[in-house]
Order: structure tokens, then sequence, then C-alpha cells
């Protein structure tokens, strides 16, 4: 019987096996037996590592499948309960940045007129969460869901329109304040513009694209010193970071209504405030502040020019976003596809009646009964600007919007609530 070196390394047939080769050829099997069971030995070690990995993969899935704050047959139920229509000829909006000040207006104002609402949220901490929660349990108590989301994740947004056909989407979802972009400018990029791109993209691969509004700003007018700004006016010099952001949502917008047929409408707030308000504004701010004892800084402009703002009222902003929703056209594409050109339109959302800044803290001690304690100083250059005033005129003739509520009205309306909600216990605020 031949040996495992002769079955390995047959002889050549006719010659003479010599002790030397036989010697060489089992030093030789030896070495490659080695090797190879080394070789195999290293296939194995790899492909229980790659197990391993796979695993770890799959159980990290899963384990942010199971911790996440949506999924599931009953959160799908919630789902489509809350964008269920209640009225004939009723839209399915998906609201953005629902939690939010505006958002959380516009929100309840479309439910109760028998609209389906569906919100979503990321819960920021910009400012005090607790605040977007309240108002999340306000919307609750009237059967509105907020999906707790970011607004980047593009596989929530995909399940949510796989979930419901959304008729229209107001997205009011954006990171707010001008003088913060300069400490977290990150933040304005990834939702004022990777974010909307996200949605974009979701709304123009939909099977039926839905028309879209959505909250652009005032602040895109920038170094504008024509008066009042009409939508009409340059908008390419804007002074901060957030203004560029707004500034880049509109070019955005524009250039996925002309490739894709979505139906866009964008609006330019001006300076909303109200009840529920953003504690990040001036307003509020200082209504707190003056209920504390502590004093205010107000700023000033050059030559000691008082600012002013075009201060909106929020009820007056929510019938603007309404007249601009039902106003809206379909869009004209499908699953990417543009059939025709589609509605593109930019509105001002204003009160047209700016008032100085010192004149808005007057008001605020009249209704609070409490004298402020004014710092007066000069404006920084951090991306505020002198002043702010709208013309309405096209949003007027488009959807008869007319703001009603003055800046006196507005804050007592503001301050009733501040203190209904906060309490009157001023030195804890």
């Amino acid at each position: 019987m031949p040996s495992l070196e002769e079955e390995l390394f047959p002889s050549t047939p006719g010659k003479f096996k010599d002790k030397g080769s036989l010697s060489m050829n089992r030093q030789f099997h030896r070495c490659f037996a080695s090797t190879s069971t080394m070789f195999l030995w290293a296939l194995f070690l790899i492909a229980l590592t790659a197990s391993y990995l796979s695993f770890q993969s799959f159980m990290d899935s899963g384990t942010r499948y199971f911790s996440s704050t949506w999924g599931g047959l009953h959160w799908e139920k919630q789902v489509r309960n809350s964008a269920q229509i209640h009225r004939k000829n009723g839209f399915s909006v998906l609201v953005t940045g629902a939690a939010g000040f505006v958002g959380s207006h516009v929100s309840l104002a479309l439910k109760k007129r028998g609209d389906g609402v569906v919100g979503l949220d990321n819960f920021n901490s910009y400012y005090d969460p607790s605040l977007k929660k309240a108002r999340k349990s306000l919307l609750s108590s009237h059967n509105i869901l907020i999906v707790e989301g970011d607004l980047n994740d593009a596989r929530l947004l995909g399940k949510l329109f796989d979930i419901v056909q959304f008729t229209h989407v107001m997205h009011l979802a954006a990171q707010a304040g001008v003088r913060y972009a300069m400490e977290n400018p990150h933040s304005y990029v990834h939702s004022n513009i990777a974010g909307l791109v996200t949605l974009l993209e979701i709304c123009k691969n939909a099977d039926r694209q839905p028309a879209i509004v959505w909250a652009s700003s005032s602040s895109v007018y920038g170094l504008n010193e024509e008066v009042p700004f009409s939508e009409s006016d340059r908008t390419d010099r804007p002074a901060s970071l957030y203004a560029a952001t707004k500034k880049a949502g509109e070019s955005i917008t524009h250039t996925y209504n002309h490739i894709y047929g979505l139906s866009i409408t964008g609006l330019r707030f001006f300076t909303v405030y109200g009840p529920w308000g953003r504690p990040d504004m001036a307003y509020f701010s200082f209504t707190k502040s003056i209920l504390q004892g502590k004093p205010i800084t107000i700023y000033r402009g050059k030559n000691r020019v008082d600012l002013a703002r075009d201060f909106t009222y929020i009820d007056d902003v929510v019938k603007g976003c309404i007249g601009s929703l039902d106003t809206a056209k379909k869009s004209t594409g499908s699953g990417g596809k543009k059939r025709g050109p589609a509605q593109y339109r930019i509105f001002n959302l204003g009160n047209t009646s700016p008032v100085t800044v010192p004149m808005m803290v007057g008001m605020l001690e009249r209704h609070l009964k409490v004298k402020a304690k004014k710092h007066f100083v000069e404006m920084p250059g951090n991306g505020d600007v002198p002043f702010t005033h709208a013309n309405i005129s096209l949003a007027r003739k488009e959807f008869g919007y007319k703001p009603t509520t003055d800046l006196q009205t507005g804050l007592k309306k503001f301050v009733k609530w501040y203190l209904a909600y906060y309490g009157d216990n001023h030195g804890k605020l």
C-alpha cells in the first residue's frame, strides 16, 4: 500500500527513489500539512468573527427598533386614527414641528375644523422641552398624535407616508433663532437644509405627491432697506446664518418644484408672538425678567435708533397658514416623475404695523403692572436687523389674509396665558 507521501507526491515512473529524495519529500509534506491546517484555522476564525459581528449588528438594530418611540401595529393604528378626516373634502396633513409654537396652533386649528393631522417633532433642547411636552399634551387631548422623531430620519418619514396618503404637508420644523447660529451653526444646516431635503425627497417619491406649505422667514430680506418688504425684493444679502439657511430653503424648494412637480408655498413669517410662544423671543424673556425684577437688555441701532419689529399675533399667522393650504393646488408628479408645471408661491405673513422695542416693553409693563429695569446697549453684530415691515398685499389678494390683532391686544392675551401657565410666584419663574 502506498504511503501518504507517495499519494501526495508520487515518484517519477522508472526513476529510483533514493533516501535523500524521500526525506526531502517528507519535510515538504510536513510543512504543507502545517500550512494547510493554519489556513483552515484562519478561515474558521474569520468566519467566527464575521458571524459575531453580524449577530452584534442584528442585536444593535433590534435594540434600536424595540427602544424606538415609533413602530408596531398599535402605533400604526394611532397614526391612522390621528390622520382620519372628519369633514367633506377635508385634508390629511403631516405637520412637522407640531410641538413648536406655530406648529401646535396650526395643528389644533386644522383638527378643530375636521382635518386629519399627524404631527412630527424631535423635542430638541434649544429651549425648555417641558413647554413642548405641554403643547404635546394639549394636542393629545384633541386626539392629535405627535410622533417623536427627527426630520432627517428618512425611514420614519417613509413609514408615515406608507401608512397615510397625506394630501398636504405643513412643514414648520426648523432650528430657529438668529443669535444661536453663532454658537451652533451646524444645527441650522442639519435641520433647515438637510432636514428639508430629506422631507422633499420623501414627498417627491410619493405615489400621490402632497402639496407642501413651509415656513421661510422675514429674515431672508436681510440688509434690504426698502420698506415695506415685498416678495419681489432682493433676498441675496442675508445678515445671519439662520437667514441664509431659509434663503437656501427657498432655492431648494424651487428646484424640487421645477424638477419633480411638487406644489410648494413658502411663508415668510414676521416676528410671531402670543400664548404658548417661544421662550427665546424678546417679549417672552422680557416678561420673565420683569416679573423677577431683573434688568432687561434693549438693543439700539446706529445713532441710538430704536429697533422695530412687525409683530404678528399667532392667530393671524394661523389664518395665513390655513389660507395657504386651502389655496394650494395639487402637485403634478408621482413617484418622482413630473407630468407638468406645478404651483410655486411665496407670501409675507406680517401685521404691517411695526412697533419699536421700547414701545413693546411699555405695553408689557402696563399689562404686568410692573416697571421694567431697562439697560440700553448698541446692537452687536449678531445677525439681527434694525427693522422689519411686511407688505401683505399678495397674501391678501390670493387668500384674503387680513391680520386683526394689534400688539397691545396680543400682548394682553399673552400675559394672561403666561401668568396662568407659570403662576404668579414670580421669584421662581
